[in-house]
């Protein structure tokens, strides 16, 4: 006989797939609830350990990762807690895949007990694009008309479906994805996104340019398929855009500081694909958090600050580096701007590098803040 356990009565836990998700999050405000997470994290209102990473190789040789990432943040109800478990395979688009997928766990602050399960990539997704339209918010130059984004999978997506409202004057949409069927998929999305604005699609090589009529080469075209051209590449795509935005899985610089327009805003989410000369020649440098910044042993700003190429918003170099004397600083967290503690862009032609690692504490929040309507709506509740 198995001998009892008391302590576990009946009980279920609410499970919300990805659809649900989805319609949940197209009734929350995602930037609005950033925006407060930032703040609190920045007066030290939320709670933020270390991540866990756990890297392998998958069957095919491609490199596979898994990130544990809890935190929790205080709210007029008590500590929201949680965990977000996110993994993915390089050669999953290949496939026909999304990079990455997961899990986010949330617990109930008095038992610890987890209340609630729900997908992960699009809550992760759409919140990076939140950090961004707020950086766009906050940080972008005024009268922002030309947007790029390099790289077209996920990420992209979300990025394009929320900054658009951030930028009421934008008239030229860049996108530029080392597979052009990917550029071209994208396009077409987007022009059945916009049916009403006139946006339209203008190939060049394997990158491709949205724009709406009237705006930036190749605007005289009136046809119904795009234009082709063989100059299209990643520079191509960058050149005279006001806002920048990596949406990539590359582990290899390529953007120089020579490509960039006075005033740009690089919003750098997928961290590797600027140079270090984007980060030392920078008029402000922005992470959201430091200490993960400074943890990362794999990503551009940790590799720098290990170098002693790159010092501390404190000014102070990493212990174990050989200190190089024209290193210069993190400027400040997006949470201390949102926070008043740092002005942010100081003129319109300063060129901004924003560098967000990503948080837990803000796929966290949006999850509790989602969960309600997604129980209402009839999120599963499964037995214990």
């Amino acid at each position: 006989m198995t001998l009892p356990v008391p302590g576990h009565p009946e009980d279920h836990l609410y499970y919300v797939p990805r659809a649900e998700v989805i319609a949940a999050c197209a009734g929350a405000d995602l930037v609005g609830l950033v925006a407060t997470a930032l703040r609190d994290h920045a007066t030290g209102g939320t709670l933020l350990p270390d991540e866990a990473y756990l890297g392998w190789q998958a069957p095919d040789g491609a490199a596979a990762r898994s990130l544990a990432m809890p935190g929790g943040l205080v709210t007029p109800d008590g500590l929201a807690l949680g965990i977000k478990v996110i993994n993915g395979c390089l050669s999953n688009p290949a496939r026909g895949l999304a990079r990455a997928q997961g899990l986010i766990l949330v617990f109930d602050q008095q038992t610890g007990w987890p209340r609630a399960l729900l997908e992960a990539a699009h809550i992760s997704a759409m919140r990076t694009a939140a950090v961004t339209a707020l950086t766009v918010r906050h940080l972008g130059r005024p009268g922002l008309t030309r947007l790029a984004v390099v790289g077209c999978g996920a990420l992209a997506r979300a990025h394009l479906q929320l900054l658009p409202a951030e930028l009421p004057e934008l008239r030229h949409i860049a996108v530029y994805d080392k597979d052009p069927r990917r550029s071209h998929e994208l396009a077409a999305d987007l022009r059945a996104m916009y049916p009403g604005s006139g946006l339209r699609a203008e190939h060049a090589g394997s990158g491709l340019r949205a724009m709406y009529p009237g705006s930036g080469p190749g605007a005289q075209h009136t046809g119904g398929g795009p234009e082709v051209s063989e100059s299209g590449d990643p520079r191509e795509c960058v050149r005279g855009a006001e806002l920048v935005v990596t949406t990539t899985t590359t582990t290899t610089g390529y953007i120089g500081h020579d490509w960039l327009s006075p005033g740009a805003l690089v919003a750098h989410v997928s961290l590797d694909d600027v140079l270090p000369d984007v980060v030392q020649r920078a008029d402000l440098l922005v992470v959201d958090d430091w200490n993960l910044v400074s943890q990362d042993t794999r990503r551009l700003l940790g590799v720098l600050y290990r170098k002693g190429q790159l010092r501390s918003p404190a000014g102070g170099y990493h212990p174990d580096s050989t200190p190089e004397p024209a290193a210069r600083a993190v400027d400040t967290t997006l949470g201390d701007i949102l926070a008043g503690n740092h002005p942010g862009r100081a003129g319109p032609d300063d060129i901004v590098l924003s560098n967000p690692f990503g948080m837990s504490i803000l796929d966290i929040a949006m999850a509790h803040a989602i969960l309600p309507a997604a129980i209402e709506n009839g999120a599963r509740r499964l037995p214990r």
